[in-house]
């Protein structure tokens, strides 16, 4: 269970790591992605504005003509934006037009006119016919602020094929910071989010999948330490697959040496009736007595009812034996069933000369389990205490209550256990000789009682009394009122 709990955990702990790079790859993805949209964007700006300096720039009004004054009138605008959850208050944009020499004559924010910018690559590449890009501090020593540049050609509006300047149009990285630091704060919370629902779901599963084993676990290891107990719950998965070819499996193993036990315990127990019958019948074929042939008749009889008795009890032990649960619940009586096995022993009372007396309940109290099972193993009980009961004696049944328990109490006035028997009279096939002299019994009574309370998750028990004779107690859990 440990090592497949590790697997599971491995497993998931993988995912979750993997989850976690895969996440980191998109973070740091957003800032350049986000750059590329601009400089996209500021690619069609550029060439647009191009196309519209080139007038001005040919007639050499650049710096006081038309566009000079409508690119003017344009940085002065408040868009009054809301981009994305940010406010835009201001154009960002700042126009700078070299002529073919790479020399400034227009700077929209009015710095660097005159000065050389050819060899700057926005400018250099685009003279010669490239596209001309760069990022540069946005101001000398300032590696956290930079600014993108993207430059246009101007062509002579009569001359296309005439390069006669140079449009840079740029704009500060800071524009776009808090854009790309809220796209990757979401891609982060989303993301943890992510990975702490695949955490939950893993717990989750491992979990599902650590009790399915376990239950199969527990229950293995009780079938192996010869425990009785109930099959995993039933699933439609291959863990309730798994399960239910265990519970198959036991099943037959189990009834395989349970049926060889049986079979060797029933052999034993019929040799001695058996032999009894086959004497008796090689006498009975002699020539004999009325009396004598009576006799022997009777110990035939006797001994037929002592096989049918053995039989019918072994059956009926090996029918709860074989349950590891009960197979029918119901709320139970106490009081009810105890009134019904005395009304049904009144038949065995009459030869025997012995009573049975009912002594009051202080209660009403219920138990859950199978009334059938119960009323047999409480006869059972009082069967045992009449057979050790002298002639003339009373039998006591008693139902109390104590600490959630409710109790069936059987007393007797007979000769009590021998201190030899104390630890045995539960096994099978155990019995004590009767105290007038009668036949023991088949020994199954008692170890009956023991498999019915098991089932019940009861106790029972069997003990002398100080003032003599015997109580025997089966002892199950109180249901609440």
């Amino acid at each position: 269970m440990r090592l497949g709990l590790k697997l599971v955990l491995g497993f998931f702990l993988i995912v979750g790591i993997a989850a976690f790079f895969v996440m980191r790859v998109f973070v740091n993805e957003v800032k350049p992605g986000v750059r590329q949209a601009m400089e996209s964007t500021l690619v069609d700006a550029a060439n647009m504005l191009a196309e519209m300096a080139a007038d001005d720039l040919k007639a050499g009004h650049i710096a006081d003509g038309a566009f000079a004054g409508n690119v003017a009138e344009a940085q002065q605008r408040d868009p009054k934006a809301w981009v994305w959850r940010f406010q835009k208050r201001s154009v960002d944009y700042r126009v700078t037009v070299t002529d073919a020499k790479g020399t400034v004559v227009f700077d929209s924010q009015g710095r660097d006119v005159g000065r050389d910018n050819s060899r700057w690559n926005d400018v250099y590449r685009t003279l010669r016919g490239e596209y001309g890009a760069r990022s540069s501090a946005e101001a000398p020593g300032d590696t956290a602020n930079t600014v993108m540049h993207v430059a246009a050609p101007i062509y002579d509006p009569a001359d296309r094929a005439t390069l006669i300047g140079v449009l840079t149009l740029s704009q500060p990285n800071r524009s776009i910071e808090p854009f790309i630091v809220a796209s990757q704060r979401s891609i982060l919370l989303r993301g943890a989010w992510l990975i702490g629902i695949s955490a939950l779901i893993g717990v989750l599963m491992t979990w599902w999948l650590m009790r399915g084993i376990g239950g199969l676990n527990r229950y293995a290891q009780a079938v192996s330490a010869g425990e009785p107990v109930p099959p995993p719950r039933p699933r439609t998965d291959e863990i309730g697959d798994l399960g239910r070819a265990l519970e198959t499996m036991r099943r037959k193993l189990e009834g395989k040496a349970y049926v060889e036990q049986y079979v060797q315990s029933l052999t034993h127990e019929m040799k001695s009736p058996l032999a009894a019958i086959r004497g008796a019948a090689e006498l009975l074929q002699e020539p004999l007595p009325e009396a004598e042939r009576q006799r022997f008749a009777r110990n035939i009889q006797t001994q037929e009812q002592r096989l049918t008795e053995t039989i019918d009890k072994l059956l009926a032990l090996a029918e709860v034996e074989q349950h590891g649960w009960l197979q029918r619940r119901e709320r139970i009586d106490v009081g009810a069933l105890a009134d019904d096995v005395v009304q049904d022993l009144d038949a065995k009372l009459t030869p025997r000369d012995v009573t049975v007396e009912r002594l009051p309940q202080a209660g009403t109290w219920t138990v859950e389990g199978d009334a059938f099972l119960l009323r047999r193993a409480l006869t059972n009980l009082l069967d045992n205490a009449i057979a050790f009961s002298p002639r003339g004696g009373k039998v006591e049944l008693a139902v109390v209550e104590h600490d959630g328990q409710v109790r069936f109490v059987v007393r007797d006035r007979g000769p009590g256990v021998p201190d030899y028997a104390q630890e045995r009279v539960f096994e099978r096939f155990y019995s004590l000789p009767r105290p007038d002299g009668g036949q023991r019994s088949s020994g199954l009574g008692l170890p009956f009682v023991r498999e019915v309370m098991r089932l019940h998750g009861g106790e029972a028990s069997l003990a002398n009394r100080p003032d003599g004779g015997a109580e025997a107690v089966m002892s199950l859990p109180r249901l609440p009122p």
